[in-house]
């Protein structure tokens, strides 16, 4: 939105920002599985929390001095990607140090039940204060948020263990290559983890492609107010917290693989975003609906399928698998 309504980016801009966020998952994952593998994940996780905080709140200080651009967007975007990379893979591989394996579903679900409560107030609180304050200091929010977020980490008391001091890794003589080509190889060489990789790959693929566009269509194809597109969104993703809550659940009535096929078969409402009336007041109907599908299956294949992975993976791959 800060594009879209104070920058006046082209559709092709916007979707350029989207890429660029994302850039970093192409650049930087397989690496950053080496270093989350190496080192203790918990101030992996605060490093990037903080990061993110004072990187987004580079954005209203540069508005409020009347120098904002979409170059800085662009930079800003590719640097938080950075910090959400190493975020995402230390978590996902932080977690089976904290709780026992068959506890893994469960821990699942319970990080996606916070998460999905954020995302039933984020969007409504933010078309609001895009609305009421401008986009730009919006983001305020969203840095003190990751502030927030970091402390809270920073609170983790349990000790992780299991961690190779820089000893270990000099006598085992293993390198950057090296543990890359046991990571890939392990990845690769197991038929649930390489299914599982080219299902994601397939969804994030179109995905980005849809969401990438999808603010543009709302705004300027269907004339929505940003507070109108943060309520549509908060109701919608009411699937994340009914898919949190569920996916333990279904897990077990049906098996964890059934349930890893369910959550993504979901997907396919993203076809009512296509299918709803060129108008917005008729749209919104169909754009609730879709969110709502679609977030709980992206929360039901989530939960199942990262739980199987961090099961079936020995604990010093999990960085690297992830």
């Amino acid at each position: 939105l800060v594009a879209i309504l104070v920058l006046d980016a082209t559709a092709f801009e916007v979707a350029a920002l989207g890429t660029i966020e994302f850039l970093p998952f192409i650049l930087f994952t397989l690496p950053a599985g080496v270093w989350v593998d190496r080192l203790p994940r918990r101030p992996i996780l605060i490093a990037g929390d903080f990061g993110r905080a004072a990187l987004l709140a580079t954005i209203p200080v540069a508005y409020v001095a009347d120098v904002l651009t979409l170059w800085q967007l662009y930079a800003v975007g590719f640097l938080v990607g950075i910090c959400t990379v190493f975020f995402d893979v230390a978590y996902q591989s932080y977690l089976p140090s904290l709780v026992e394996r068959t506890q893994l579903v469960e821990g699942n679900s319970r990080l996606e039940v916070s998460r999905s409560a954020a995302q039933l107030s984020g969007p409504a609180l933010a078309g609001g204060l895009v609305e009421l304050l401008r986009a730009p200091f919006a983001i305020l929010f969203d840095a003190i948020s990751f502030l927030v977020s970091g402390l809270f980490v920073l609170a983790i008391r349990k000790r992780e263990e299991n961690v190779p001091t820089r000893a270990e890794r000099k006598q085992a003589k293993s390198s950057m290559k090296a543990e890359l080509r046991e990571g890939l190889a392990w990845v690769l060489g197991n038929p649930y983890l390489r299914t599982i990789s080219a299902s994601t790959a397939t969804f994030n693929l179109f995905g980005s492609m849809m969401f990438a566009m999808l603010a543009v269509y709302l705004v300027r194809g269907l004339g929505m107010s940003p507070g109108l597109i943060g309520v549509i969104f908060a109701i919608g993703q009411a699937g994340y917290l009914l898919g949190a809550l569920a996916a333990g659940r279904i897990s077990r009535w049906i098996g964890v693989g059934p349930a890893i096929v369910l959550g993504a078969a979901c997907g396919i409402a993203q076809l009512l975003v296509p299918l709803a009336p060129q108008d917005a007041r008729g749209a919104v109907p169909f754009l609730v609906a879709s969110t709502l599908v679609v977030s709980f299956g992206v929360v039901l294949y989530n939960v199942t399928q990262l739980s199987m992975r961090q099961a079936i993976t020995p604990e010093r791959l999990q960085g690297r698998m992830n």
